[in-house]
């Protein structure tokens, strides 16, 4: 299916009816549909009646705050979830990735930024529900190829070296573009369970493979870097 702005529904979840004017007015404007919600128990229920393809959720709220609404949705509810962060503050970013967020804006945002973060995360969930099931998936990440089933990279049409690590942490990202992962997912997927605190392993790897598969790994425009939560791949065009 062709990801357009009038396919998404979006359940915006705040209790700022201020700001659920705003991101009604101007996504609804755009051609999303909008669905609103003042608090979490209104946003769970409006999740299981409507079935929205993604929802924008505020962290401080009353009563139910973001964190619990999260965590409550998350039992059952598969698809995005993109945070609204009125502080700037790396550990509650961090806290809400790993509870199960996709990504995250912080305020005063602006409406344009809001509607490419909630475009980009459906169109990542749609690509990989289009490679479940599929035997031997070759990803397009746009300035460089990966073949999930040969363990093999590709850069103009030519075979690039990647250790068994980096190729790891790069699929890793590669299978969540789009998405900001944390510092400990990333070390926890690609090193295990036991480790979360090793950043330093991260910054060497991702050094690496920047310098085997950007254009000027210095300033690099694929492999972004969220300064104390973690790192973020976008697939270029």
């Amino acid at each position: 299916m062709t990801i357009t702005n009038e396919t998404i529904t979006v359940l915006a979840v705040d209790d700022d009816p201020k700001i659920l004017r705003l991101i009604a007015s101007h996504l609804g404007g755009i051609g999303f549909k909008v669905l609103l919600a003042l608090n979490g128990n209104e946003a769970i229920h409006q999740a299981s009646l409507h079935h929205p393809q993604i929802v924008v959720l505020d962290l401080k709220m009353p009563q139910m705050d973001g964190f619990e609404t999260l965590t409550r949705l998350r039992e059952w509810y598969n698809d995005p979830v993109i945070i609204l962060s009125a502080t700037d503050q790396e550990e509650e970013k961090i806290r809400a990735l790993d509870l199960g967020a996709d990504d995250y804006v912080t305020k005063p945002f602006g409406p344009g930024e809001l509607a490419a973060r909630i475009r980009a995360a459906v169109r990542r969930v749609d690509r990989l529900r289009d490679t479940t099931g599929v035997k031997e998936p070759r990803i397009n990440a746009g300035a460089f190829e990966i073949d999930l089933a040969a363990r093999v990279v590709y850069k103009n049409d030519q075979e690039i070296r990647l250790t068994r690590t980096e190729y790891d942490l790069l699929r890793v990202l590669v299978m969540n573009a789009g998405k900001v992962m944390t510092h400990q997912q990333l070390l926890q997927a690609v090193w295990g369970p036991e480790y979360g605190e090793e950043t330093e392993y991260l910054r060497t790897f991702v050094k690496q493979i920047r310098r085997k598969l950007e254009k000027d790994p210095t300033r690099p425009k694929q492999i972004l870097t969220e300064p104390g939560v973690g790192y973020r791949l976008l697939i270029s065009t």
